[in-house]
């Protein structure tokens, strides 16, 4: 069961903005807030303003930074923050740990700063070495992350779990981290490349797993929250599995492409181009029959085509087409789309 009632599709699409009755905003970080060490247009000034009317919280996967240098980097962009307004997967990943293994047991850490810290925290000792018989690993990002971590965590993994094998925890599996001169590869391609030399899988503590949404609702004491993510796969499903409502910006790793083709499970109850959203009437969706409505813009599904009736706003466009597509029940493959209803003018995570 979900932590909160979602809104009901006339609800979510009502003209009140997103932030109506929310007490406490929950942001992802790179690709909502920052991309590297820069901040995305308008983020700034968008969550300082929410801070008016609700708490503000940040939920992370990113383990290579600790939640005080996490709290620095926010402060210097023009967001004050405390370390303890900052949710991270590795201390997730401490809640998985403590219910499998001895307190103060040596832990194999492949990943940076942000997860050793925890660890100590914690009460583990850590360790760099699978001959120091650790009782776990723990496998976060870090930019220093090479083979030689990687081979020590395979070589502590030799043995399958259930047959006698220690526990290995992933704080996160994102596929890629947005930078500022690109996409980059995140911490899933790490995890992957143990899994492919072990054969195990990891039980991952972050995102889009609950653990560290049920960590940032207790800590924050929210009663309706709003998540801010740019991925569908893990913000956005994540939110969903932890039934809090769900806020997709257009500024990060998942474009209009990805949205129309959103699974059940990883469907957003708004879609912004920018944060600014936040504070902008959500149109309403008007549906009859095979046609969806959003404010200026109508999409019609017919049969295997999806047509544009009007095409009005680009943001509209996309909301009307997202609403047809998904509540079609038919994968998106099975339709002919234009090419304009996912043209993607927003801004970019590299701006």
């Amino acid at each position: 069961m979900g932590l909160f009632s979602r809104r009901s599709a006339s609800a979510a699409g009502s003209a009140a903005t997103p932030l109506e009755g929310v007490d406490t905003v929950l942001a992802d970080l790179d690709g909502v807030v920052y991309a590297g060490a820069g901040a995305i247009p308008h983020a700034v000034e968008s969550i300082n303003r929410a801070r008016e009317s609700a708490r503000v919280g940040y939920i992370t996967n990113n383990a290579s930074r600790t939640d005080r240098a996490v709290a620095e980097h926010l402060s210097e962009l023009g967001l004050p923050t405390r370390p303890d307004e900052v949710v991270t997967s590795p201390q997730a990943a401490m809640r998985l740990l403590a219910a499998r293994v001895a307190p103060g047991s040596t832990i194999l850490v492949v990943g940076g700063d942000g997860l050793v810290d925890e660890l100590h925290k914690a009460g583990f000792t850590v360790t760099r070495s699978a001959e120091d018989a650790p009782a776990a690993v723990v496998q976060g990002f870090a930019p220093e992350v090479d083979w030689n971590q990687l081979a020590e965590a395979a070589y502590a993994l030799q043995t399958p779990e259930d047959e006698g094998g220690i526990p290995w925890i992933a704080t996160n599996t994102d596929w890629t981290i947005p930078k500022e001169r690109g996409i980059a590869p995140g911490n899933g391609t790490l995890v992957s490349a143990v899994h492919t030399a072990v054969g195990r899988l990891a039980t991952v503590a972050g995102k889009p797993e609950t653990p560290i949404f049920e960590e940032a609702v207790s800590r924050f004491s929210a009663k309706k929250a709003l998540f801010l993510g740019d991925r569908l796969d893990t913000d956005i499903l994540g939110a969903n599995r932890a039934g809090i409502a769900s806020l997709h910006v257009l500024t990060g790793i998942d474009r209009p492409k990805h949205v129309l083709a959103a699974p059940p499970d990883s469907r957003p109850d708004f879609i912004v181009a920018d944060l600014r959203g936040l504070f902008e009437p959500y149109p309403e969706t008007v549906i009859d029959g095979e046609r969806v409505s959003v404010a200026d813009a109508t999409v019609r599904v017919d049969g295997p085509d999806i047509v544009i009736e009007r095409a009005g706003d680009q943001l509209n466009l996309l909301r009307a087409g997202a609403q047809a597509i998904w509540r079609s029940g038919r994968a998106i493959f099975g339709f002919r789309v234009p090419e304009q209803l996912y043209a993607d003018p927003f801004v970019s995570r590299r701006s």
